[in-house]
């Protein structure tokens, strides 16, 4: 007999977010910061630097 026992009641069943972060919205409310978030961020800030090498 093992000492060891599982519930699969409460086994989790779908993959948890993983958070590495939180920003708070206008309201005051917590929100998670999401991977589309960092990637958007960057990808407006690489933008923003290619339109001013063409400005100078």
């Amino acid at each position: 007999m093992s000492l060891q026992h599982t519930n699969t009641a409460t086994t989790q069943t779908r993959p948890q977010p993983q958070v590495c972060g939180s920003i708070i919205d206008a309201q005051g409310r917590e929100v998670p910061i999401t991977e589309q978030m960092i990637q958007k961020a960057c990808k407006d800030l690489e933008d923003s630097r290619v339109e001013k090498v063409r400005k100078d």
